[in-house]
């Protein structure tokens, strides 16, 4: 599976808050554990190749947390939710839900798995 990340090479001259006009939470909920997952639908990628929204985009076809996209692409987490929040708003994608006391045995071990490929892929 390829890895998304952003460039560590070059630092990036744009502020985080710039990435989110300023915005520091969405009107979606957005647990950090909670998959996200590009819409098979979506709107064709209208953004520069290095632009995080893109990233996200293309990153979320593996349906990571939100916690892991943001660790994958180095971005503040709160910037990471704001522009997820912004790109389930606008049809690219959606949020999964999370293991609940009613969730089933597959959900978990589905879970469990993404898990284990996550940890694995650190070291």
């Amino acid at each position: 599976m390829e890895t998304l990340e952003a460039p560590e090479a070059e630092a990036s001259l744009v502020r985080p808050y710039t990435l989110t006009a300023g915005r520091t939470h969405t009107d979606v909920s957005l647990p950090l554990e909670a998959p996200v997952q590009t819409m098979r639908a979506a709107h064709p990628n209208q953004w520069p190749v290095s632009d995080p929204r893109g990233l996200i985009v293309e990153l979320c076809q593996a349906a990571p947390s939100v916690a892991e996209i943001s660790a994958r692409l180095n971005l503040p987490l709160g910037v990471a939710r704001v522009l997820v929040g912004d790109l389930v708003t606008s049809g690219y994608l959606r949020v999964r839900p999370t293991l609940t006391e009613a969730s089933t045995r597959d959900e978990r071990r589905e879970l469990i798995g993404r898990t284990l490929r996550g940890l694995r892929a650190l070291g």
